[in-house]
C-alpha cells in the first residue's frame, strides 16, 4: 500500500469528528441540531482556500435525498399504515399473550422476532414496523418504553447480520469479492458467499444480545419518568382515586353454564351487586353491549369494572371464575384503545332532564358511565367510602354535570361533534383506525418486502411503492403520512452524510486506517483479524456502514494475503463488524428509537459499550469457528 501523508484537510477532519463526538456525548445542545451545525460548518469550511475537498457544496444537501433517508422516511410511513389498520395492536396482543406482562418475557419475545425480521427485511424497517407494537405493550404492561426498545433496536441491528441480504455491507460484500478476485493469483481467489453463509454467526450475536439484556438489562437500561395519566395502563385506578374517590378497575369473568346468573338481565346485575358489566365474549365475539337490555347467555366471559372485593364475592357467590389479568377483552380495553374520559353536560343540551336509561346512553354515545360528578357529591355504581352505590343509571342529567366514562378513544373522538356534550379529556389518541382497510396495508408491505427481496431495485423505491399504495388506497391521508414521519430522525442522518463523505474524500479514513495497520505489523493472524474488526467499528460509528465496508474489504484483503490468512473470513470480518455500532445514536436503528423512548446519547454510551465488546467477542470466535 502507497503511504497516505497527513494534511490540513485531514486535520480539519478529525477536528470535526472529535467535536461531533463532544457535541453529542454532552448534549449541549439537541443531537439533532449538534449534526444540523456540523453540516452547515462542513458547507462553510469547504469555501476555505486548502479545504476545497471536504465536500462538493453543490451537492452538500444529497444526504437529504439519500436512499438511506428516503428508506427511513418509507419504512416510516409504511409502518404507520399498517399502524392505522389495527394490525400491529393484534400483533402486541399476541406478544402478550404468550409473553406475559413481564420485562424478562416481553423483551427476548419482542427482541427474537425483530431480530429474525430484520435478517431479511433491512433492519430499519423491522426496527420502525415494531416501534408502535412495542408502545403499545408498554402501555398495557406498564413497562417503561426506554426498557423496551433499546433491546429491540439493538437485536435489529444484530439480526441484520444473519442472512447476505440482512444489512448493506453484507448485500455489498459479494461484489467487492469479485472485484478483489481481478487482482489476486488463482491461489488467493475467493468464493462468493452463499444466502445463508453467516447464519450461524448472526443467530449467535442475536442471542448474545437477547441474554444480555436479560441479565444485565436492570443495570444498563435507563428508567422511567413514571408519567401516569388517565390514558395510561397504570394510570386509571389511580386517577379514578385520586379525582374521584373510587377504587375500581376492570377485570375478567368467567361465567359457565348452569349458573345462577343464566337469563338475567346484566342492568339488574349491576344494580344488585354494585359493580359494572361493560362488555360480554360470548361465541367467540367481544360485543360492548347495551347493559340496560342485554341477558347473560352462558357460557360467556365478561368484562366487570368494580372493586375487586366486590367483585370476588360476587364470583364465589355465583360461581364464577376471576381471572388474574385480562384474556380475550386484552384488546378492547388496551389503553391504546379505550380509557377513562370526562364528558360535561352544557346548559343547552338536549339530554337535560333525562337518565342514561332514557337516552340508551351506551348504545348511542359508547359511553360506559361509572360515575356522575355534581357539585360536590360524586354518585357511582362503585360503593366508596364516602358514598353508597346509587344507580345512576336512573340519575337525570342536569346542566353542569360531569360524566366518567369508560369508553373507546374512536368512539370518545366521534362525540366530539355532538353539541349535547363536551368532552373534556385531550390526551386521547383521536386518529380513528381503519380496519376494512387491512387487506390493502399488508398488500402492499407484502408487495414492498417482495421488491426488496427478490429484485435488484433500490431499497428506497421499493418501501416507496408500498407507502405510495398505502396514500393512493386511503390507508392514511398524506397529512397522516407527513405527521408519521419523525423528521428528527430524518435531519440527523441527513446532516450527518456529509461528514462521513469528508472523511473518505479527505483520505482521512485511509491515513486512520494506515496507522492503526501499521502498528500490528507483525502481529499475530488472530490478533490482525482483531485489529480489522476494531477499525471497522470505529469506521462505523463516523461513517456509513457502506462507506467503512468500501474502504476496508480491500485493505483486509491485502493484509490476510501479505500474512497467509484467509482473504475472505478477513472481508466477511469487515462486512459484519460494521454492524457493530451501539455506543452513539448514529446508526439509522439508533437514530430511530431514541426520541420515543427519551434517550440520551449517555444511555447509548453505557449500554452500546458492552454490547459493542460482546459483538466482537462472538463474532471473531464464532468466524473463526465456522470458517
Amino acid at each position: 500500500m502507497e503511504p497516505v501523508f497527513f494534511t490540513t484537510e485531514m486535520a480539519f477532519v478529525v477536528g470535526m469528528l472529535l467535536f461531533t463526538v463532544f457535541l453529542f456525548v454532552s448534549e449541549i445542545i439537541r443531537i439533532d441540531l449538534a449534526a444540523i451545525l456540523v453540516l452547515v460548518l462542513i458547507g462553510i469550511f469547504s469555501y476555505v482556500p486548502g479545504l476545497e475537498n471536504l465536500a462538493d457544496v453543490h451537492h452538500l444537501f444529497d444526504g437529504f435525498a439519500s436512499n438511506a433517508v428516503i428508506s427511513i422516511i418509507a419504512v416510516m410511513i409504511v409502518g404507520a399504515g399498517l399502524d392505522r389498520t389495527g394490525i400491529m395492536n393484534k400483533v402486541a396482543a399476541q406478544i402478550l399473550r404468550y409473553g406475559g406482562e413481564t420485562e424478562g418475557r416481553v423483551v427476548p419475545i419482542v427482541s427474537g422476532t425483530v431480530g429474525v425480521i430484520s435478517s431479511f427485511l433491512q433492519n430499519v424497517g423491522a426496527a420502525a414496523l415494531f416501534v408502535p407494537v412495542v408502545s403499545r405493550i408498554s402501555a398495557r404492561t406498564g413497562l417503561p418504553l426506554s426498557r423496551l426498545l433499546m433491546p429491540m433496536g439493538f437485536c435489529a441491528i444484530l439480526g441484520g447480520t444473519m442472512t447476505m441480504v440482512g444489512s448493506s455491507p453484507l448485500i455489498l460484500l459479494n461484489d467487492l469479492i469479485e472485484t478483489a478476485n481481478g487482482g489476486l493469483s488463482p491461489e488467493h481467489q475467493m468464493e462468493a458467499f452463499s444466502l445463508f453463509s453467516v447464519t450461524p454467526i448472526g443467530a449467535a450475536l442475536v442471542l448474545t444480545g437477547i441474554a444480555y439484556f436479560m441479565l444485565l438489562g436492570r443495570f444498563v437500561l435507563p428508567g422511567s419518568s413514571g408519567k401516569v395519566d388517565a390514558t395510561s395502563g397504570q394510570g386509571t385506578s389511580e386517577y379514578l382515586h385520586r379525582v374521584y374517590g373510587l377504587t375500581a378497575d376492570v377485570f375478567e369473568v368467567t361465567v359457565p353454564e348452569g349458573t345462577p346468573l343464566e337469563r338475567q338481565q346484566l342492568a339488574d346485575i349491576n344494580l344488585e351487586n354494585n359493580l359494572y358489566i361493560i362488555s360480554t365474549y360470548y361465541r367467540g365475539k367481544v360485543s360492548m353491549v347495551q347493559v340496560l337490555t342485554a341477558e347473560i347467555a352462558t357460557p360467556c366471559r365478561l368484562a366487570i369494572i368494580g372493586r375487586r372485593d366486590v367483585i370476588e364475592a360476587f364470583c364465589q357467590s355465583n360461581g364464577l371464575k376471576l381471572h388474574d389479568r385480562l384474556d380475550v377483552f386484552a384488546e378492547e380495553f388496551a389503553p391504546t384503545n379505550a380509557g377513562i374520559a370526562e364528558v360535561v353536560i352544557p346548559p343547552d343540551s338536549k339530554v337535560i332532564g333525562q337518565s342514561p336509561r332514557d337516552l340508551l346512553l351506551r348504545k348511542m354515545t359508547g359511553l360506559s358511565l361509572l360515575a356522575i360528578h355534581r357539585g360536590e357529591e360524586t354518585m357511582s355504581h362503585v360503593e366508596t367510602e364516602e358514598h353508597d352505590a346509587t344507580a345512576i343509571g336512573l340519575v337525570k342529567f342536569q346542566a353542569g354535570d360531569m360524566l366518567v366514562a369508560h369508553t373507546r378513544w374512536d368512539m370518545l373522538a366521534r362525540l366530539k361533534s355532538n353539541r349535547d356534550f363536551i368532552v373534556v379529556t385531550s390526551d386521547f389518541p383521536q386518529e380513528e383506525l381503519r380496519p376494512q382497510k387491512v387487506g390493502w396495508a399488508v398488500g402492499f408491505f407484502l408487495l414492498s418486502l417482495s421488491l426488496i427481496l427478490f429484485t435488484d431495485i433500490r431499497l428506497s423505491l421499493c418501501l416507496l411503492t408500498g407507502a405510495v399504495g398505502m396514500l393512493l388506497t386511503r390507508v392514511l391521508s398524506i397529512d397522516e403520512a407527513y405527521r408519521s414521519v419523525g423528521w428528527n430522525t430524518v435531519f440527523l442522518l441527513a446532516s450527518l452524510i456529509p461528514l462521513g463523505q469528508a472523511v473518505q474524500n479527505t483520505g482521512t479514513a485511509e491515513w486512520i486506517a494506515q496507522q492503526i495497520l501499521t502498528l500490528l505489523d507483525g502481529w499475530p493472524v488472530w490478533s490482525l483479524q482483531a485489529g480489522i474488526a476494531i477499525l471497522a467499528t470505529v469506521f462505523s460509528l463516523v461513517m456509513s456502514n457502506v462507506g467503512a465496508t468500501v474502504l476496508l474489504v480491500p485493505l483486509a484483503v491485502s493484509i490476510a494475503v501479505a500474512t497467509g490468512a484467509n482473504p475472505a473470513v478477513f472481508a466477511l470480518t469487515v462486512a459484519i463488524s460494521t454492524s457493530n455500532s451501539f455506543i452513539i445514536p448514529t446508526h439509522q436503528v439508533n437514530a430511530l428509537i431514541m426520541g420515543p423512548a427519551g434517550y440520551k446519547v449517555i444511555d447509548f454510551v453505557k449500554s452500546g459499550g458492552v454490547m459493542t465488546v460482546l459483538f466482537l467477542v462472538v463474532s471473531l470466535i464464532m468466524l473463526n469457528l465456522v470458517y
